[in-house]
């Protein structure tokens, strides 16, 4: 719809849609990057078969994610590699909670509720939940069985230790993300840096989280944590570009171009003419 012009129309099992001309066509070239939300491994592999990013929302740890990142990118480099849009958009993101101050306790007290709350609230409607519209309490159910189902607070409010998505003790683990002091955020980025993960989105607004917490979190981070990230950011892009330019170019070439209409084709109407 935002390359044809007009759209040339589909006649799917599920989906049906005559031809009609979509406007604003983007302006962006290359077309606006394409992605899919994805948790299971199997999601992943399919957005590297259609060339499209994958966002994944498990929380899952850096050495984890090294065996999403490779087999996505190879798969990219692959034949396998058929886009669904008409650009390739390498990459693989992850989200971590975030809330960041030179105090680690102060971290935890700050936003470490609030994301398990959204860490409950995203098994709730998609795991475990079981839910009756306008009667289900999440937020009363998040404080009854928290502890039951991986969001512990005595074990991610370890203080000192080296962050990872999640913390373990005495064999259970409970969510942490970046919830900690600029130095162990850092580390745990260059952690995901090294094994290949493109981005990291990171979820501060969520539970009970207080807006000026939350300000204040992200000017620390941006002051204190980001620019060592920029210029390897920029260099990691221009590496990957080179990297990939033959594998997007033969994807690419594997993919249909835009279609035609059919130029007889009149949306007509019965009846009185409006005028």
């Amino acid at each position: 719809m935002f390359v044809e012009a007009p759209f040339a129309g589909y006649d799917g099992e599920h989906l049906k849609m005559p031809p009609r001309n979509v406007v604003p066509k983007p302006l962006q070239k290359p077309h606006p990057p394409l992605w899919v939300a994805c948790s299971r491994r199997d999601t992943i592999h399919l957005a590297a078969q259609k060339g499209i990013g994958a966002l994944s929302f498990s929380f899952v740890e850096p050495e984890e994610a090294r065996h999403w990142v490779d087999d996505y990118y190879r798969t990219i480099a692959s034949e396998e590699c058929v886009p669904a849009g008409f650009a390739v958009n390498p990459n693989v993101a992850v989200v971590l909670p975030l809330m960041c101050h030179e105090d680690e306790a102060v971290a935890i007290e700050r936003g470490l509720d609030g994301a398990h709350f959204f860490g409950y609230s995203l098994a709730h409607y998609y795991v475990f939940g079981r839910h009756k519209p306008g009667l289900t309490n999440v937020a009363v159910e998040f404080e009854q069985n928290r502890s039951l189902l991986g969001f512990s607070r005595d074990v991610a409010a370890q203080k000192g230790e080296v962050l990872g998505a999640k913390l373990v003790q005495d064999g259970v683990s409970a969510l942490r993300g970046a919830i900690g002091t600029p130095a162990q955020i850092r580390d745990l980025l260059h952690a995901y840096d090294e094994v290949g993960v493109d981005q990291v989105i990171f979820v501060s607004q969520a539970g009970a989280n207080r807006h000026e917490d939350i300000c204040e979190s992200l000017e620390l981070f941006a002051a204190e944590v980001m620019p060592e990230f920029r210029e390897r950011a920029e260099e990691r892009e221009v590496s990957k570009a080179a990297r990939l330019e033959g594998a997007v170019e033969a994807a690419l070439s594997r993919r249909d171009g835009p279609r035609t209409a059919d130029p007889e084709y009149v949306i007509e109407h019965e009846g009185t003419a409006f005028y």
